[in-house]
């Protein structure tokens, strides 16, 4: 497991997670072990459940078995990467190694954890991925705080102010100010002209989002 700190505090807000693993008894223990520690767990026995079970909803963070018998791991998360670039994946495995941990580690894995792991582990990386993710909530929190970041990123790289931004978009600096710090949904009239303005594709930002 990668050296994250507090690992002995739980995530602040529940999580919505999708188990994969071809281990029955294992899938039910991480079940039990999340569902009682607050969050909401759909488990999946082969890579195209999990692809369904996400198709359906996608979640907060995937936990994935990386050696799975006659199912490749490393398949499984480089489809994941294809189909939701920016989704938290925390590897689980009963059998690490350095190549291992280097392969998923090269697919932007967020941890790696070694079979068995203890609840404290596992606390840790799930509050920590919720703090890097800003995982959890409600999904307008979510939608909220990533539009302003991406407004506000892309908006640096141009080298504008908000001054700069509200000129050429019509927008009020309040209102921008608001947006970037994730105080406020804006509205589609306001993101299309914000969009415009920076030359940006709104829906590129909902797709970072995760939407």
């Amino acid at each position: 497991m990668s050296e994250h700190e507090p690992i002995d505090q739980p995530p602040e807000l529940p999580l919505s997670i999708i188990a994969l693993d071809d281990d029955a008894d294992f899938r039910e223990y991480i079940r039990g072990t999340l569902e009682e520690e607050g969050h909401t767990v759909r488990l999946a026995a082969t890579p195209d459940e999990l692809f369904r079970l996400a198709d359906e909803r996608l979640p907060d963070l995937i936990l994935l078995d990386i050696k799975m018998g006659r199912h490749s791991g490393e398949e499984t998360l480089m489809e994941i990467r294809k189909r939701w670039p920016k989704m938290c994946v925390v590897i689980a495995t009963g059998y690490p190694s350095l190549e291992t941990m280097r392969n998923t580690f090269k697919q932007d894995v967020f941890d790696y954890l070694s079979k068995p792991f203890s609840l404290k582990e596992l606390r840790g990386t799930l509050r920590q991925a919720a703090l890097a993710f800003g995982l959890g909530g409600r999904p307008q929190d979510r939608l909220r705080a990533e539009l302003g970041r991406r407004i506000r990123i892309t908006r640096t790289e141009r080298g504008w102010t908000l001054k700069d931004l509200s000129e050429s978009s019509g927008v009020s600096v309040s209102q921008l100010s608001a947006i970037e710090r994730g105080t406020h949904l804006p509205s589609i009239e306001s993101m299309l002209s914000v969009a415009l303005a920076l030359e940006a594709k709104p829906s590129e930002w909902m797709i970072e989002a995760g939407f």
